[in-house]
């Protein structure tokens, strides 16, 4: 039999599989044929920030058939890693480096392997392990049909419910993202019932600060609650219904900018409030960051409504993050963490500060990021980020996740996404991997239904517009999609539900993806399919914090188990139109066209 000189993801190598915690001690093997008549093995690795490699003598140890394992032991220091091997022998010097996702040879040309090293007291909350997150766009949801007071007039409030979105952008009231349909917090709590059953036990808003568009990220009082949306009284019984049923609620922190219709900026004058806009001497200047005053400033790609942050201005995070400031203030009232906006967006220097605040009376209190690539090895303002060190957020949004699930539900490749699995799973901290947000849609993307079912994306908002899936393209998508859902429910991790895809919403982006949610005219079938697929997961530990097993993968199959204390559940796909039979276990495990097994 032949072996590789080095596999990351075997225990036989390591034993230890992906990132370590401060202080835990790593062996490594490394595994030679006795035809490479080795003199001595180096394993080669240097710190992330470091140009210099140092090099670890390995130790001649046991042999299996022909080959020899040549074995060491490290102890590092919280930090990001690269690491590869060198040997030396009677036919030379040779390189032992990655040339797979995870596999090594003596090529000498392929990469380092990576090594994540957590602080030793990350620790992150357990109340929504095996759990749902439920992303809720607060302005489409449900209207409680409540009076709503102190409204601004230069508003267009749409009194019909089922109205598409305005994606046109005149200079009239109705306009792109100035369409109200006046969803509210009162109307999201008399609908916790329904998310009950859904088995949701999180609950996240996009921003709910007072704003002046309905999508609310161009913040104009973080001390305010939208007027459209209710008020401070009404937060804090929603968050206090929630709790009864077992569902913790988590705001939308939008820090990197604000309006430029805001307190702070005021550039429309809208307060009377003296912004950064009005005059230098204004409390606010020093929060952004001005290049020719008062008409040049650094704003958000470029977007000059939204006027970026001098975040690590001393002012602006004692107001966001200080004892008395913006966080501690919205978890005061009953929330139970944030999600960080462009958190890849925000220096460290902030991240750590938020950290402090989140976490300040309740360690339990949850820190999500958004970050759309691997947050492990991430590079932002020019220099490696370490939000997955135990010293900044939680977790992060799971996008790898979710453009590995679409692209294999409707293309096929299983090995590509057990690779993206794997390799996520060997890269971050593993406190992170039980909270990460495994989306496959957000109010940032198209439908997942219009994804799944189309191949072609219009260019223009106003083929969009009219652009549906058909009755044979929209069923084929629904078969995906619950192909894709039972993926994102059982990976590890935690689902997070966008808002009416479980009623089978189409969409393509902004706006069409954040239209209101059809009560009364949902897709029944795949309501239920959710129902029953939210209570599979909340009835079995193995969800909760379970080790991921990989089974199987080839084109069209993907194959796992996830195991805890007991419990185990055998999950798999089969995303094309043939019957697959395959091998599972000693046993073949055979599989209908488009169908899965979720099995205890």
């Amino acid at each position: 039999m032949n072996y590789y000189p080095f596999d990351s993801r075997n225990s036989l190598y390591r034993n230890k599989f992906g990132s370590l915690a401060e202080g835990e001690t790593l062996r490594l093997s490394l595994l030679l044929h006795k035809d490479a008549c080795v003199y001595e093995a180096f394993l080669v690795i240097r710190e992330d920030e470091s140009e210099e490699f140092s090099e670890l003598r390995l130790t001649a140890g046991d042999w299996l058939g022909d080959y020899q394992f040549f074995n060491g032991e490290v102890t590092l220091t919280e930090g990001l890693y690269w690491y590869s091997f060198r040997y030396t022998s009677a036919h030379g010097e040779f390189k032992v480096t990655k040339t797979g996702e995870s596999l090594g040879c003596v090529t000498g040309e392929g990469n380092c392997w990576q090594q994540t090293v957590y602080s030793a007291d990350f620790k992150t909350p357990d109340w929504l392990n095996g759990g749902i997150i439920y992303q809720i766009f607060p302005d489409r949801f449900y209207n409680s049909g409540s009076l709503k007071l102190n409204v601004p007039d230069d508003r267009y409030i749409c009194t019909d419910w089922k109205k598409q979105p305005e994606y046109l952008q005149p200079k009239e009231v109705l306009r792109l993202s100035n369409d109200y349909y006046c969803g509210d917090l009162k109307g999201i709590e008399h609908k916790l019932p329904y998310l009950k059953e859904l088995g949701v036990s999180c609950i996240y808003l996009n921003p709910i600060f007072e704003a002046h568009s309905n999508h609310r990220y161009n913040t104009a009082d973080y001390m305010k609650i939208d007027p459209l949306l209710g008020t401070d009284k009404d937060l804090k019984s929603l968050t206090k219904a929630a709790e009864k049923l077992g569902i913790a609620i988590i705001l939308d922190g939008v820090f990197s900018h604000t309006g430029d219709d805001s307190v702070y900026f005021n550039r429309q004058n809208r307060y009377s409030t003296c912004g950064a806009f009005n005059s230098k001497t204004s409390p606010y200047y020093s929060w952004f960051k001005f290049t020719e005053y008062p008409n040049k400033y650094s704003c958000w790609w470029g977007i000059d409504t939204l006027p970026e942050t001098e975040e690590n201005d001393l002012s602006f995070s004692n107001f966001i993050a200080g004892e008395n400031g913006v966080i501690s203030y919205w978890l005061s009232c009953g929330v139970k963490g944030f999600r960080l906006d462009v958190a890849d967006e925000l220096p460290d220097g902030i991240l750590d500060k938020i950290r402090i605040a989140v976490k300040r009376d309740d360690e339990e209190n949850y820190l999500l990021g958004e970050v759309w690539e691997d947050a492990s090895n991430k590079i932002s303002y020019g220099a490696r980020r370490r939000f997955l060190r135990g010293k900044q957020l939680d977790s992060v949004m799971n996008y790898p996740f979710a453009n590995a699930i679409i692209n294999f539900v409707k293309y096929g490749g299983g090995t590509d996404l057990l690779n993206t699995v794997m390799r996520i799973l060997e890269n971050y901290p593993k406190p992170a991997i039980k909270l990460l947000m495994n989306h496959i849609g957000t109010h940032d993307t198209a439908r997942i239904l219009t994804v799944l079912g189309s191949d072609y994306i219009p260019t223009t908002r106003e083929e969009q517009s009219r652009a549906y899936l058909s009755p044979e393209a929209y069923e084929k998508a629904v078969c995906l999609l619950k192909l894709a859902a039972v993926l994102q429910y059982t990976l590890p991790g935690v689902p997070s539900l966008y808002y009416g895809d479980e009623a089978g919403m189409e969409g393509f982006g902004d706006p069409f993806c954040r239209a209101t949610y059809p009560w009364g005219e949902e897709n029944i079938e795949l309501l239920e399919f959710y129902k029953k697929l939210g209570k599979f997961r909340r009835s079995n530990k193995a969800f909760e914090n379970g080790e991921f097993i990989p089974v199987f993968a080839d084109e069209s199959v993907i194959c796992y188990k996830r195991e805890c204390e007991g419990s185990s559940v055998l999950i798999a796909v089969n995303v094309c139109g043939e019957t697959k039979v395959f091998d599972a276990f000693g046993k073949k495990i055979k599989m209908e066209p488009h169908s899965y097994i979720l099995t205890n």
